[in-house]
């Protein structure tokens, strides 16, 4: 028995590796999240579908379900194929999966995938780097979990680019909180729904960019490299 921990890109479908491609193809259980393309599903004919989704307010199954649900279909199956929306150990919680299935005594083989954090910004032509702008980038989350007793996100960071996944519900306060480090004029732009043809996309700065109609999922990208988008596309 063996769990593939496989991660599905960034919403594109064609953006998945040819590695999952194969795995999906031979599963017998497929376990997928919300953000994992449904037309992925494809690849996996004649597998089992358990749908596992979850967003910020409305848990449809709590992660020590999900485990649960892993370690019994392992059991019961040679190939499973446990399917993540962008990179399994991007704000993924793949790590937390891994380790209940090591606990059981349970293979798992780990087949990265291409993560929103870059892979969206470079679909529209936004380096998240660039010579003589921006020689680092930090991806941080803007949802922490709501039972932490204490918050890790102090917002401090040094890094010229920042980019923000599952951010937009707490855009207001983590822009605000930015703000207390970076210059509210900082450019910023939003991609929403990134690499599917509902993309949108918002540009803005730090002080302005929560008041403009953004919807979930998006990500925010802050800092210069939003100019050299900017540029590149006049």
């Amino acid at each position: 028995m063996v769990v593939h921990l496989v991660g599905a890109g960034p919403g594109d479908p064609e953006l998945i590796t040819l590695k999952a491609v194969k795995v999906l193809e031979k599963a017998e259980v497929v376990i997928y999240d919300r953000l994992a393309n449904e037309e992925i599903l494809k690849h996996a004919p004649h597998a089992k579908l358990i749908y596992v989704g979850k967003k910020a307010g409305e848990h449809y199954k709590t992660q020590e379900e999900i485990n649960k649900i892993l370690i019994d279909e392992a059991k019961a199956h040679d190939e499973v194929v446990r399917l993540k929306g962008g990179d399994p150990f991007v704000f993924g919680r793949g790590g937390e999966e891994v380790l209940a299935l090591q606990e059981e005594g349970i293979s798992v083989d780990m087949i990265p995938g291409i993560t929103s954090a870059i892979g969206v910004p470079t679909t529209i032509g936004l380096p998240v780097t660039h010579r003589g702008v921006a020689t680092s980038f930090t991806v941080v989350t803007g949802h922490e979990d709501p039972t932490k007793k204490e918050k890790q996100v102090k917002w401090d960071y040094t890094a010229d680019t920042v980019v923000v996944l599952m951010g937009i519900g707490q855009i207001a306060e983590n822009t605000q909180e930015m703000m207390k480090y970076r210059d509210p004029e900082t450019p910023v732009c939003v991609i929403e729904k990134g690499t599917t043809p509902e993309e949108r996309i918002i540009t803005g700065t730090l002080e302005n960019i929560s008041k403009k109609d953004i919807n979930p999922p998006a990500l925010l990208i802050v800092g210069n490299v939003v100019d050299v988008y900017k540029k590149m596309k006049k």
